[in-house]
Order: structure tokens, then sequence, then C-alpha cells
């Protein structure tokens, strides 16, 4: 049996700081980026989302008539701890030796107060089995930077180190196809 998983990321904050469990907006104005993303999804795919708003609002404008499954705090974007609503640039500051840890040798590393890498990746693995269990079918999933990165590089096999080398933009798209126990990239990135 085949079948997909679109991750989709939430519309754009507009933040410019590490945002994790923050419950900042999204910004849903670019209704054309919204219709062209809705069309090139399935139309009976379930749609779940992370419990946070951002997620929610762009999984309430993508839904239509696509069942809608129960928002999910596992698919949660990467608890920053301390850093989260801090520029980069004062997490470099503040914490360099452990900032650069972060970023180049993702794994077990987390920010104070916050989650590791290898702690995202542990909660949603297990999510997306269990939604998969729930719905037979293909999946819509609006979530996270980091969660969709987390997942790809937990299903195809990639480094953390080479997954963060992907780029993630808000509104797009990244379709995973399950083949058995085997997970392909077929799409990274993907803005309709």
């Amino acid at each position: 049996m085949t079948r997909r998983l679109y991750w989709v990321r939430h519309g754009p904050t507009h933040q410019k700081t590490f945002t994790g469990w923050r419950d900042v907006p999204a910004d849903l104005s670019d209704v054309d980026a919204i219709a062209r993303l809705d069309a090139f999804l399935p139309d009976r795919a379930p749609v779940v989302s992370s419990d946070l708003v951002r997620a929610i609002t762009t999984a309430d404008a993508l839904q239509g008539t696509r069942p809608r499954l129960a928002h999910q705090p596992a698919l949660r974007e990467f608890d920053f701890g301390h850093w989260d609503g801090l520029h980069h640039s004062e997490v470099a500051m503040r914490d360099p030796h452990l900032s650069r840890l972060f970023w180049e040798k993702p794994g077990d590393v987390a920010a104070p107060g916050g989650e590791s890498w290898n702690a995202v990746a542990g909660r949603v693995a297990p999510a997306i089995d269990t939604l998969w269990t729930a719905s037979h079918d293909d999946l819509i999933a609006v979530a996270h930077f980091g969660v969709i990165l987390c997942h790809l590089s937990a299903a195809t096999g990639l480094t953390p180190y080479k997954a963060l080398g992907h780029k993630i933009d808000n509104l797009s798209v990244t379709v995973l196809v399950q083949e058995g126990a085997h997970w392909v990239a077929e799409r990274i990135n993907h803005t309709p």
C-alpha cells in the first residue's frame, strides 16, 4: 500500500526571533497562495495540525470539505525554552557554544529549558504512526519547520544535519511517500 503524507508549513508569522511554543498568529492574507496550495492537496485526505494557533488557522484555511482531525500537541514546533522570543544574534551572544552545537550537531543538544532534535523526532514519528492507523488514507499535516525536518530525517534516513540543509518555506508542501515500511521524499519545500 502506498500512502502520502503532505506536510504543510503554516502561514508566515513575520517573527524575527526563535518561535517555538509561543502562540503567535499566522498571516493568511495571501489568498492566492492558499488557493494554489489547496488545489495541490488531495481532496479527501484528512487534515490535522499542531495545537498552536498558526498551524490551526492555516489548517482551517485549507480544510474545505476535507475531514478534520483533532489538533495534535505532538506536532508542535521545537520548544526553544529560554531562547523562545530571542533573536538569533542574542542567542549566539548569550550561549555561543551551545547555540552553535544546536545547529551543527543536532541530536541531543537542546536550548536551555527546551527540546533537542531527538526529543522532537521522538514525539512526532509516533504521532504520525497513530494518525496513519486512524486514517488509513493520505494525510495532510499542518505543522512547523522543525517538525517537518525532524520527520523528514527520521522517515528517510537523512542525518539531522543534512535535513537542516533543506529550506521549508511558509505555505510549502513536503510530500513523503510510504511504501510498506519505507519512506521516500517525493517533494521537499514545494510551493504550488
